[in-house]
């Protein structure tokens, strides 16, 4: 039944990983916006409230969007101390049950975010400070979508771990990641 499971998984990987390169995107437009606005300021003592917000709101949507891709890729921060020990079956488990805890906790952050992002929303929140981005909506709403990309990372992940065989154990002893 799994196995019919795979194309599922395969296109939610495939989502993932473009949003993956959108936030690659994310990235290099902030890189360019952080000099432009430190060389305006520096040099020629000019400064834009709205510029300096949108670091920080292409630094929320690079945090949110991109945390998937993380962790679809393996590139989260993990302690293996105990796991890198741990027997095949042990080391599914784990993964078995970190998946639905991260899964869980991402659909609680969504559901009090929803609230959050309907009542900026609703008011038509802006930013309080003259010349500011308005719309403040729209960067919250980031919120839900991220955690949103996370659930569907790990029901890929689930699907992939329930339907992969387990390994058996290697006879020359497996290399403990760091």
């Amino acid at each position: 039944m799994l196995k019919a499971l795979r194309p599922l998984a395969a296109f939610i990987e495939g989502v993932i990983d473009r949003i993956g390169g959108l936030t690659a995107w994310i990235a290099l437009v902030m890189i360019g916006l952080v000099a432009t606005n430190v060389l305006l300021r520096y040099a020629f003592s000019l400064g834009s409230v709205w510029a300096q917000e949108l670091e920080w709101h292409l630094l929320a949507a690079l945090i949110l969007l991109g945390m998937s891709h993380a962790l679809q890729r393996g590139e989260n921060v993990r302690v293996d101390l105990f796991y890198a020990r741990y027997s095949p079956l042990g080391k599914r488990v784990v993964d078995v049950v970190s998946a639905l805890l991260l899964i869980t906790v991402s659909l609680l952050f969504i559901w009090l975010s929803l609230g959050y992002v309907e009542q900026s929303r609703s008011i038509s929140e802006a930013s309080p400070d003259p010349g500011g981005i308005p719309l403040r909506w729209l960067v919250k709403s980031l919120i839900p979508l991220g955690y949103g990309l996370l659930v569907l990372q790990q029901l890929a992940q689930l699907l992939r771990l329930l339907d992969a065989p387990l390994a058996p154990p290697s006879s020359t002893g497996e290399s403990a990641r760091v």
